[in-house]
């Protein structure tokens, strides 16, 4: 019997957006690509700090703006916990500041919103394939 080449296994991703609406769109988009399993989602920094560590994600997609705890801090506090995710900033602003502050809080890189359906996927897979600071 030959040998088959074994099907890696899908990227783990958190989505972590306070907008219900727009979390279930980011659900819909990566669930149609085999590549990607959603694993959770959290509506707020906090929770998003706790489903990391409970979850461990490879990727979190993180809300710049998000209640209880800012996606700046939460990435901050995801990263020390956990070393080998990588965090992609989501947000509606094209700011340098909030590009310089995702990465000092460790991002591994920023998806403005009106991008999303044409890079997502790619900048997941992309991160994951880059070595850690």
């Amino acid at each position: 019997m030959p040998d088959r080449a074994e099907t890696p296994k899908p990227l783990r991703v958190l989505i972590a957006d306070d907008h219900r609406l727009f979390a279930e769109v980011l659900d819909s988009i990566l669930s149609a690509d085999e590549r990607i399993e959603v694993v959770g989602r959290a509506s707020d920094g906090s929770e998003a700090v706790e489903l990391a560590r409970r979850l461990e994600p490879d990727v979190v997609l993180m809300d710049v703006s998000m209640p209880v705890l800012d996606g700046f801090e939460a990435t901050r506090e995801i990263r020390a916990a956990s070393e080998g995710v990588r965090v992609l900033m989501l947000t509606g602003s094209t700011s340098r500041d909030d590009v310089d502050r995702s990465r000092k809080a460790g991002a591994s890189g920023y998806v403005t919103k009106d991008r999303i359906a044409s890079e997502l996927v790619a900048a997941i897979v992309d991160v994951t394939r880059r070595r850690l600071p």
